[in-house]
C-alpha cells in the first residue's frame, strides 16, 4: 500500500466509528463486522470479501495505540494542506516532482517528533525511516528471554543459581565493528554513508535502504573471520543469577545490560529470566502465608492435643483445643515467606481428619461402643430439619 493510498483512506469509516472512539469500541466495531463479513459466512461473495479485507486493515491501524496515533498525525497534516489532488495538492499540474520525503521531514515540527512525519510512516510500512539519520543512528539491542527451575524452598528462602546461555554478543574478535582487526570500515560511495538512497517512482521520490551498505552506512572490505562483519557473534557465557526470596512460579527477573548488543553504538538489551517452581512434597503458598495439611485422628480433635509439626526451617508446637471441628485452620505466625521488603507471612496449618482403612477387633468395639453413647447427638440435624420442610406441602 502506497503512502497516497494509506492517507487517503478512512479507517475510521470502514469501521463505522467516530475519530475520537475508545480502544473498546474500535474492538467490538470490528468484532461485529468481522463476524458479518468473514468469507467462511459469505461463501462466493466477492464483494464481502473485499470489504473484510478493508475492514481487516482498519483494525490492524487503529487497534495498535502507535500506529493509530502516526495515522491521525499524518491524516492531520495532509488535510491541512491541500492533501494529494488539486493544484495546491501533490499532483498538482505544474509537473513539478515532489519528494514526498523531503514534504515529511519539512513537516517533523509539526508532528512533535525527532524524525518528521517519515518516521511515522515509515513505522507502518515498515521501512527504516523516513531519512537518513534514522538507518545510521544507534539502535538498542534486543532483549533476551530465558527459564530457570528451582524448588520450592529456593524460591522461598531466595537462591543464586548459575546459568549457562548462548546468545548474541558484541563480538570480541573485532570489538563490533565487522572489520578484521586492523582495518577499519570506509563509508559508502553509493549513499554517500547516509543508509539511504532516493528512488524516483513517477511524480514521486521515496527512500529506501542502501543495498550496498544494507542501510549501514559503511563498506566492510575485510570482514572480521569470527563474526563474517556482522560485529556480533553467538557465545556461550555463564551468568550468576540472584533469586530473591519469595519468587513466584512464573515471575521474570530483570537482568539489565545481558541481552542482545546495539547497533551503531547503541545500548545492550535486557535479559529476562522467567522463573519455574518445582511443588513442595507438603507444602504449599498462598501469597506470603506458607500452607500444610496435616492429618490428625478423631480422638485428637474431640479431646483436644498438642501437635508438633514441621516447619521450612525447623518445627512448631500447636495446641488443638477440644471440640476443634476437622477443618480448622491453626496459624503459626511468622513462618510464612519473608520478602525482600521485610514483611513476613505465616504457616497456615488444616488439620484433616484421618479415617483408618483397618481397625483390629477391640479398636471396632470400642467404636461401636461410643457410637451408642452418643446415639442422641445429631450431627444433621440443621440438615434433616431442612429437609423435612421441603417435604411440607404448602
Amino acid at each position: 500500500m502506497s503512502a497516497r493510498d494509506w492517507i487517503e483512506k478512512d479507517f475510521y469509516r470502514e469501521l463505522g466509528v467516530s475519530s475520537d472512539a475508545s480502544a473498546d469500541e474500535i474492538k467490538k466495531a470490528y468484532r461485529k463486522l468481522a463476524r458479518e463479513l468473514h468469507p467462511d459466512a459469505n461463501p462466493g461473495d466477492a464483494k464481502a470479501e473485499a470489504r473484510f479485507k478493508a475492514v481487516s486493515e482498519a483494525n490492524g491501524v487503529l487497534s495498535d495505540t502507535a500506529k493509530r496515533k502516526q495515522y491521525d498525525e499524518a491524516r492531520r497534516l495532509f488535510s491541512s494542506g491541500g492533501g494529494f489532488g488539486g493544484g495546491g495538492g501533490f499532483g498538482g499540474g505544474g509537473g513539478n516532482r515532489f519528494d514526498v520525503g523531503d514534504v515529511f521531514n519539512r513537516a517533523g515540527g509539526q508532528a512533535g517528533g525527532a524524525g518528521g512525519l517519515g518516521d511515522l510512516l515509515g513505522g507502518l510500512f515498515n521501512r527504516r525511516g523516513g531519512n537518513a539519520s534514522s538507518a545510521t543512528r544507534p539502535r538498542r539491542g534486543e532483549d533476551v528471554e530465558t527459564d530457570v527451575r528451582i524448588d520450592f524452598t529456593e524460591a522461598v528462602k531466595g537462591a543464586t543459581v548459575p546459568m549457562r546461555l548462548s546468545s548474541p554478543a558484541a563480538c570480541a574478535t573485532c570489538g563490533g565493528s565487522g572489520a578484521k582487526p586492523g582495518t577499519v570500515p570506509h563509508t559508502c560511495t553509493n549513499c554517500g554513508g547516509a543508509g539511504l538512497v532516493t528512488r524516483s517512482q513517477g511524480a514521486f521520490a521515496f527512500s529506501e535502504p542502501c543495498q550496498d551498505c544494507r542501510g549501514t552506512g559503511k563498506i566492510i572490505d575485510d570482514p572480521c573471520s569470527e563474526c563474517g562483519g556482522d560485529g556480533v557473534s553467538t557465545k556461550t557465557r555463564t551468568l550468576t543469577i540472584r533469586i530473591p526470596s519469595g519468587v513466584d512460579d512464573g515471575q521474570r527477573i530483570r537482568l539489565a545490560g545481558q541481552g542482545e548488543p546495539g547497533r551503531n553504538g547503541g545500548p545492550t538489551g535486557d535479559l529476562f529470566v522467567r522463573v519455574h517452581v518445582n511443588p513442595h512434597a507438603y507444602f504449599g503458598r498462598t501469597g506470603n502465608d506458607l500452607t500444610l495439611n496435616v492429618p490428625v485422628s478423631f480422638a485428637e480433635l474431640a479431646l483436644g492435643t498438642t501437635l508438633t509439626v514441621p516447619t521450612l526451617e525447623g518445627k512448631v508446637t500447636l495446641k488443638v483445643p477440644a471440640g476443634t471441628a476437622s477443618g480448622r485452620v491453626l496459624r503459626a505466625k511468622g513462618k510464612g515467606i519473608e520478602k525482600r521488603d521485610g514483611k513476613v507471612g505465616d504457616l497456615l496449618i488444616t488439620l484433616q481428619v484421618a479415617v483408618p482403612n483397618d481397625m483390629d477387633s477391640k479398636a471396632e468395639e470400642a467404636l461401636k461402643a461410643y457410637a451408642e453413647a452418643t446415639a442422641q447427638h445429631d450431627p444433621r440435624a440443621e440438615l434433616n430439619a431442612l429437609l423435612e420442610s421441603k417435604g411440607r406441602v404448602t
